[in-house]
């Protein structure tokens, strides 16, 4: 429930990465003693996957930001079903227990609903390194009597099919090349977490990643990123109430994309060594054109919530998703709202204006996200936000972070 109408004012501190503690957690198979995992964000995707880690075996223990997971007992147990369903991150799980244990059967992931996503990539790559790979009952059965390093070209730039090859290519016997490989901060931090546990990975952060397996890994400390995706949404709704808010934490590198299309806008954006201020102002904003493209570009992740945005913009932005063009199941919800929004294959184009109060649903993680923007702008009445659960899978204590910056904003039960 939102009672928008207040520009943000204050700071906020940017908790970890949730696109590299999806990664991380499953990593943490390859050792066989205990790893600890600082900075770790209390989001339900973490807590649903460190179940799946108890039922595999691990010993886990979770206090404040900090988790450890001791693998020594690990047993390779076939997941069909139940808790892997839940999550998309869940596909790690087949890297991870192909590197530790030769097999794993794993069911088809689950997660947000907004495009379906195939793991041909994923496949591709462990049958690369010997695997076999069949679909018994809608879950993934992937075995090899022994793992071998090959040269793998990754036909399309694929986060999740970088890292998975990566965590079934550590302990491969031999050398793997993954070309065409993403080049998001996550990786350069999966990679860290594995070459701090004994693997031998280099290029992470490039086109080309060439890993050494190893024969044994063991466990270490790291400390997760910070979350980029939950700065950018803090900066875009620092900007759409016409706020003033520091956000604390973050590494201003990773939001070169966001910071140069708000800057575009018009709005103020001052970047200090590990936080960034976002200033509205009082002038309207400028229309922009806006493409999510891979990283370095503007991340899909932010997609939804610039809509919101763009949506207090003068005139008419264009905004395009060249990652999931069907990423737009949050534009009939804003245009319940009020806004002047078409979609025209995978561009949206949108006409500024003020947005009313309206009960809305949000369908996926981000768009759940969209939906709060909105809400922070209205100036009269209350936005009603259903499907939060959603929203608890990547933001962490969104709610009473946004009443300490000074949001009239509250959950209720329904």
């Amino acid at each position: 429930m939102i009672r928008g109408g207040r520009p943000l004012h204050g700071e906020i501190q940017i908790s970890g990465a949730k696109n590299s503690a999806v990664a991380l957690l499953p990593a943490a198979i390859l050792a066989e003693s205990e790893v600890t995992l600082d900075n770790l964000p209390a989001i339900s995707d973490v807590a649903v996957y460190s179940e799946i880690l108890r039922d595999l075996g691990a010993k886990v223990e979770r206090h404040e930001d900090t988790m450890r997971i001791d693998p020594s007992k690990l047993v390779s147990t076939a997941m069909p079903n139940g808790k892997v369903k839940m999550l998309r991150a869940s596909y790690y799980l087949m890297g991870a227990l192909l590197g530790r244990f030769g097999e794993a059967v794993i069911g088809l992931p689950g997660g947000c609903n907004f495009e379906p996503r195939p793991i041909d990539q994923h496949i591709k790559g462990f049958e690369a390194l010997g695997a076999t790979v069949t679909n018994e009952h809608g879950a993934m059965r992937i075995s090899a009597k022994e793992l071998r390093g090959a040269k793998i070209y990754l036909d399309l730039v694929s986060v999740g099919a970088t890292i998975n090859i990566m965590l079934a290519a550590a302990r491969a016997k031999g050398s793997t090349i993954i070309e065409n490989a993403a080049k998001e901060p996550e990786i350069i931090d999966v990679a860290t977490l594995l070459n701090a546990m004994g693997a031998k990975i280099k290029g992470a952060g490039t086109e080309t990643i060439r890993i050494e397996g190893v024969e044994r890994m063991h466990g270490c400390r790291h400390s997760i990123i910070p979350d980029r995706i939950q700065a950018g949404t803090y900066m875009i709704m620092a900007a759409a109430t016409r706020g003033d808010v520091t956000v604390e934490g973050v590494i201003p590198k990773h939001m070169e994309a966001v910071t140069a299309k708000l800057r575009e806008m018009g709005a103020t954006v001052e970047e200090l060594d590990d936080a960034i201020r976002i200033v509205g102002g009082d002038k309207p904003y400028e229309a922009v054109d806006l493409k999510a493209l891979v990283y370095p570009g503007f991340a899909t992740d932010l997609q939804s919530p610039m809509t919101s945005l763009l949506t207090q913009a003068k005139g008419v932005s264009v905004l395009s998703d060249y990652i999931y063009g069907n990423r737009f199941k949050h534009v009939p919800e804003l245009a319940m709202m009020g806004a002047n929004i078409r979609v025209e294959g995978r561009s949206a184009i949108i006409e500024g204006g003020p947005l009313s109060a309206a009960k809305v649903h949000a369908t996926d993680l981000r768009a759940g996200a969209a939906l709060v923007i909105a809400g922070l702008t209205v100036k009269e009445g209350i936005t009603e936000v259903t499907g939060v659960e959603y929203i608890d899978r990547g933001y962490d204590n969104l709610v009473d972070n946004l009443r300490r910056l000074g949001a009239d904003i509250w959950r209720e039960t329904v």
